[in-house]
């Protein structure tokens, strides 16, 4: 069985303690799936958390509110390992390149680096100052990122060496807003993308091994307010148009997923192999005995070139479609977005200003219109014609 995309059950996965594989077919979904290739049971309380292995097949990890992390051979469709090291919820999880570390953010405000087969904690950070939600590795960089909450409740982001926890390499504080904040790093570009739930925005930032390690680049902007986001693999990218990531963001109240793409400028039609190296592919590098056995290996590499594709000169037009609408006490929901953050309220405020001027101004010259008819109907009806 090659890599099923797995997902939780829209309902059971929120009330029970099982982990269901789906399987995606060939050219995609053509109708709803109701029945799940395997279902994994092993928790004794509900699952929160799912990741794969980055390079053996079929190795998946489940953490659930038991506290318990379990690894599973879906060759056998059993748990084979077990990691028992946590006293509170699980928060986050993320695998270092050739998945020999695992590293886990923590209820119990505790930043943990794991030796998977075994459970064994190789690293751990108290985060008293910095209350850590999410965690990724950074490549091969031996470095992890985290996101969280300073002591005076503003949103941060710390950078952390992955072999010494004892104190993080810099912090740097975003914002005061209160969404939870989800990191994103592409290893071949150096890039990490910071999405709020809640925000309009992504910033985005390029990670360097020498200081001051983070630099700011830019953001952007939406005033939409984003409720989640998926990303697009490396290999389903378009390289002709030189896109290095895509997110899919789930749009609060529309009920939308809108696709925004992250595209280097370039005016050159050929291949730009600066921005497209090597990447991880499709194919694992490892089978669940030998990464079970103690075998660790880089992913399989492959390149993006036989992708490329020249820019065509057909235009897409969409079809038209009737446009639905959500109406609740006058108001349409899907056309009137409330504004989350003081700055969209702000400018919800100027543009209303705006419109309000323009249209006092717009009743003045009808009045003044008016006026003028009625003069040149008053003068119609005394003229010497109409006598």
């Amino acid at each position: 069985m090659s890599h099923p995309c797995l997902r939780r059950s829209s309902l059971s996965a929120f009330l029970s303690a099982s982990v269901r594989i789906w399987e995606i077919p060939e050219g995609g979904l053509k109708r709803n799936m109701t029945e799940a290739l395997l279902e994994l049971h092993g928790h004794s309380r509900r699952v929160g958390l799912v990741e794969w292995h980055p390079t053996t097949n079929n190795i998946l990890f489940s953490a659930g509110y038991d506290y318990k992390v379990l690894i599973w051979n879906l060759d056998v469709g059993e748990p084979v390992k077990m990691i028992d090291c946590h006293s509170d919820v699980i928060l986050c999880m993320s695998f270092n390149t050739d998945g020999s570390l695992l590293t886990t953010t923590c209820k119990d405000k505790k930043l943990r680096v794991i030796e998977p087969r075994s459970g064994r904690v190789l690293q751990e950070a108290n985060c008293k100052n910095h209350r850590v939600n999410r965690v990724v590795f950074l490549g091969n960089m031996k470095r992890l990122l985290t996101t969280g909450v300073s002591r005076w409740n503003t949103r941060q982001i710390a950078l952390w060496d992955q072999e010494d926890l004892s104190m993080p390499l810099i912090e740097e504080e975003i914002d005061g807003l209160s969404g939870l904040l989800f990191p994103f790093y592409d290893a071949d570009t150096h890039m990490l993308y910071l999405a709020g739930k809640g925000d309009g925005n992504i910033r985005y930032y390029e990670i360097s091994t020498e200081k001051p390690y983070l630099s700011y680049l830019m953001e952007f902007r939406s005033p939409a307010p984003q409720k989640g986001l998926g990303v697009m693999p490396k290999h389903g990218l378009d390289v002709s148009a030189c896109e290095v990531f895509r997110f899919y963001k789930l749009v609060t109240l529309k009920g939308l997923i809108e696709p925004i793409s992250m595209i280097v400028p370039r005016r050159s039609d050929s291949y730009q192999e600066d921005i497209y190296p090597m990447t991880p592919g499709t194919e694992p590098a490892l089978t669940p005995d030998e990464w079970l056995g103690g075998i660790n290996r880089d992913p399989v590499l492959m390149s993006l070139k036989e992708g490329y594709k020249k820019s065509s000169k057909m235009v897409f037009k969409a079809p038209i479609k009737e446009k639905k609408s959500v109406v609740v006490n006058g108001i349409d929901l899907l056309e009137n977005v409330p504004p989350r953050t003081e700055n969209e309220l702000l400018r919800m405020f100027f543009r209303q200003q705006d419109e309000i001027r323009r249209l006092k101004e717009e009743l003045v010259q009808k009045d003044i219109r008016i006026r003028q008819l009625q003069l040149e109907l008053k003068n119609l009806r005394n003229s010497p014609k109409n006598c």
